[in-house]
């Protein structure tokens, strides 16, 4: 190198500029990793949430604060009614929910899955606990009563 040039790329000695092929390559498989792992992070944010059972909601106030859960339990087949407003009904739904010893009150804007009434299925709430006490449904989801507990009821 000669005094007084500046260092150009067509200067430097092979292998000391700073974004070679290799590099070149290795920055985008980086990119490309990135990228890829946002996309599936973002495709699937329910996913990163935890069954809770109705008992272990309640007795744990730490689940209260407002952030987004799922909870599962049965519906108490009673506890089921529509609001109504001047007289007509709405799409607004309050029941309650049970597992074992514990109730929680929750209430759905929308319709209910049909399967939602069957005294052997699973209802999985995806929501929020609201300061009323009451946790505000977003989705349901019913997961569907095993075709062999008919079988082993008759056992």
């Amino acid at each position: 190198m000669l005094e007084g040039q500046p260092e150009t790329p067509a200067n430097l000695p092979p292998g000391s500029r700073i974004f070679n092929n290799k590099t070149r390559l290795l920055l985008i498989g980086v990119v490309l990793a990135l990228a890829l792992g946002y996309l599936v992070y973002a495709a699937f944010p329910g996913n990163t949430l935890y069954y809770l059972t109705v008992d272990e909601f309640v007795g744990d106030d730490q689940n209260k604060d407002g952030r987004s859960v799922r909870v599962v339990g049965k519906l108490i087949p009673d506890s089921f009614e529509r609001v109504s407003l001047d007289g007509r009904p709405t799409t607004q739904a309050n029941f309650i929910l049970t597992d074992n010893d514990q109730v929680m009150n929750a209430t759905y804007n929308g319709t209910v899955p049909d399967l939602f009434f069957n005294p052997h299925s699973d209802v999985v709430l995806e929501g929020s606990y609201g300061d009323d006490e009451v946790f505000h449904t977003d989705t349901i989801i019913v997961k569907c009563p095993s075709k062999y507990q008919a079988l082993s009821e008759e056992s």
